[in-house]
């Protein structure tokens, strides 16, 4: 008899703080009600561990060197097997609800949901730390933020290279969701800021020190359940990261729709270059408003809300097939 298990994990988006915490400053992120589910189900006998992706079409052997999914999977069962000389062979079944490339944190909700499968028991630290194997994989040097609230939910402050802090949110926090249409490298934005840091110090300095006193201000405004201000401090990073050349034509459009159809503020979520857009509303009524409006400049998007808190859990037992 071979047990089936299942993980869950969550989507994200970053309220402030992208890029400046690849380099020592504090982000505020919080998990939403879209991200991935995966089922992990022992081979028998023992053989490469195989990886379907439901919707995309992709089924790939962790054997196979050629695709960034299957080294993702192999990556992430040799962090397992360090910890658990036993781990053994799976076929993983992934799907998620997020868009690729679109700043959600799509491929950390996978790493997430992948390492709870495989390991329903392992400590939520055990749980990060093989999700960053895999997403070493797709995006060289990340923060780790993605695969922290991907596993945790609610919001949190992020601060690489220290322990997490949790956000208690005064009240509710709706928001609005809208794609470019246009899929963002993650690795190749934070490279590019990489280099801009190289070339202008003092420029990178100041954009960094003052996302560092919006992200202070903007997690008081979160305390305090002050929307406004954090739409206001929200729009000002939009203007940051724009200085820093990760936004675009399209990313400043939707934020521009979104203000104009009542949106408290509006900025880029994720590396940019593409990607995403988060908007901050004031009511459901409004989100809704938004969304029309992004439709009619030809962009999709969706209504969020922030997510609790997921696990990983055994199914019944099932003869082996």
């Amino acid at each position: 008899m071979l047990v089936r298990s299942i993980g869950q994990a969550f989507g994200k988006v970053i309220l402030l703080g992208e890029h400046a915490v690849v380099h020592g400053v504090p982000a505020l992120a919080v998990a939403i009600d879209r991200g991935a589910r995966a089922t992990a189900t022992p081979l028998a006998p023992d053989g490469p561990s195989r990886l379907l992706v439901r919707g995309w079409e992709i089924a790939v052997r962790e054997d196979d060197p050629s695709h960034d999914l299957a080294r993702g999977l192999r990556a992430l069962l040799e962090a397992a097997r360090r910890d658990d000389p036993d781990v053994g062979a799976f076929t993983v079944e992934v799907e998620a609800d997020l868009p690729p490339g679109g700043g959600l944190g799509c491929s950390a909700a996978m790493g997430v949901a992948i390492a709870r499968a495989l390991a329903p028991l392992a400590s939520e630290d055990m749980v990060q730390t093989r999700a960053m194997a895999w997403e070493r994989i797709f995006h060289g040097n990340p923060s780790g933020v993605d695969s922290a609230i991907s596993a945790r939910g609610g919001c949190i402050c992020f601060h690489r290279g220290a322990a997490l802090e949790p956000v208690r949110m005064r009240g509710s926090l709706d928001l609005v969701v809208g794609h470019t249409g246009v899929v963002s490298s993650t690795r190749a934005m934070v490279e590019s800021v990489a280099r801009l840091v190289d070339r202008k110090p003092g420029l990178a300095a100041k954009a960094f020190d003052g996302v560092r006193s919006l992200v202070a201000n903007a997690r008081l405004a979160l305390e305090a359940g002050d929307r406004v201000a954090l739409g206001r401090l929200m729009d000002l990073n939009q203007m940051i990261l724009a200085g820093l050349f990760v936004s675009t034509p399209e990313i400043e459009r939707l934020c521009a729709t979104a203000r104009d159809a009542g949106a408290l503020g509006a900025k880029l979520t994720g590396a940019g270059g593409g990607g995403s857009v988060v908007a901050l509303v004031p009511s459901q009524a409004i989100a809704e408003t938004v969304l029309r409006a992004w439709k009619s400049d030809g962009f999709d998007g969706f209504a969020a809300r922030v997510a609790g808190e997921a696990r990983g859990h055994a199914l019944e037992s099932e003869a082996a097939p």
